[in-house]
């Protein structure tokens, strides 16, 4: 079956059809769901009914691995291998987490407008997210395309937020919802790294705006002054016409360029559902801009 893709929005998001997970990839294979990557953002892949041996294999043919990126706290027994972020709302022993679980008071992060692992040095490059117990009520993933946005900026903001360079860090994106229970070890580990508002995709070379929840500051200017400034821009660029939102159904395997989007997941019943979703991701070129200065 030849690979095909069916957009879904007017500037993000595509069906992708002709690909199984579960099969090495060829070349060509990976090369054409690069191009989809490219063209369309985001990329959805239903019907993949894989394990996690399968997901990291695949995820393999597009970058090295960001193991360990995705451990919001410090954790002695993982649900999963570190290769993987857990998503999903379950403990150790696949219990639903409690409502007070330290784990999910940080996970609730994720309901933030953000780009993953933005709080790296080396942030990330595609997410791959598998669907392996999903949710019709609530627990959308919402895609926000930030080169549309920033295309849609007019000529003074562009000129204006070419050069900035902002901090991210977990901290900042956590304060915002009052999770301040961090340890020492914890605030070591997610001192503020700096990364560039705007950036250019290395392939197709369009602009794009870096926004994220996990921005806490912009470089040289007051603090007050600085967050007021991202509100607006996360404002303008969650604007329903830059945005796809996902409803999940079981086995949807999708795909994600962090580098040309943003996303949240919305609410849903987490305390008496269960949600199992299980992430890989892969790292990008490099820093965006050098980090002494951090």
């Amino acid at each position: 079956m030849p690979i095909e893709t069916h957009p879904l929005h007017r500037h993000i998001g595509a069906t992708m059809t002709g690909v199984d997970v579960r099969r090495p990839q060829t070349a060509d294979d990976v090369a054409a769901i690069e191009a989809g990557m490219d063209r369309h953002a985001v990329l959805v892949l239903p019907g993949q009914d894989i394990d996690d041996q399968q997901q990291l294999a695949f995820t393999r043919n597009f970058g090295p691995l960001q193991e360990g990126a995705n451990t919001t706290l410090t954790a002695t027994t993982l649900r999963l291998g570190a290769a993987f972020a857990d998503v999903s709302n379950l403990d150790k022993d696949n219990q639903r987490l409690e409502r007070n679980d330290r784990r999910r008071m940080a996970a609730l992060g994720n309901r933030l407008w953000h780009s993953d692992a933005t709080f790296r040095i080396v942030p990330a490059r595609y997410s791959l997210l598998s669907g392996r117990i999903t949710t019709t009520n609530g627990g959308n993933t919402e895609f926000a395309d930030m080169r549309a946005a920033y295309d849609a900026l007019d000529p003074a903001t562009k000129d204006e937020i070419e050069d900035l360079v902002c901090e991210h860090s977990l901290i900042y994106s956590r304060g915002q919802l009052g999770f301040t229970d961090f340890t020492d070890a914890e605030r070591h580990s997610m001192r503020p790294v700096l990364h560039r508002l705007v950036r250019t995709h290395p392939v197709t070379g369009r602009k794009s705006l870096l926004l994220s929840a996990h921005i806490g500051a912009i470089v040289g200017w007051p603090r007050p002054e600085a967050m007021s400034f991202i509100r607006d821009l996360m404002e303008h660029a969650t604007q329903p016409e830059f945005v796809y939102a996902h409803r999940w159904t079981r086995h949807d395997f999708v795909i994600w360029d962090n580098r040309t989007t943003m996303h949240r997941v919305r609410r849903f019943d987490d305390l008496n559902i269960v949600r199992d979703m299980r992430r890989t991701t892969t790292m990008s070129e490099g820093p965006t801009v050098a980090q002494q200065a951090a």
